[in-house]
């Protein structure tokens, strides 16, 4: 039961000095016994986080074109200040 409450508070992006006041331990026991938990819970929070990114992404507006140029920077190191290629 522990362990699945630690996983959806990482998953939500509760701060780890949160959990342990939850689940009553301190922050070294946390990471060590709890770290598979911990890990699940930040990949599920950063998925949830680029679905919806990208489904912002998708609009027609100025929002979108910021979320794209924002995955284009964070994703794949596209710079706008970069020089073009050649040819």
């Amino acid at each position: 039961m522990q362990r699945r409450l630690v996983q959806m508070l990482a998953s939500q992006g509760i701060p780890q000095p949160e959990i342990c006041r939850v689940v009553d331990v301190s922050a070294k026991t946390l990471r060590k016994h709890y770290r598979r938990e911990l890990n699940i819970g930040a990949v599920k929070l950063e998925t949830a986080l680029v679905d919806h990114l990208l489904r912002i992404a998708c609009g027609r507006d100025g929002t979108a074109f910021r979320a794209i140029k924002f995955i284009l920077k964070a994703r794949f190191g596209w710079s706008e200040f970069a020089p073009r290629p050649a040819g």
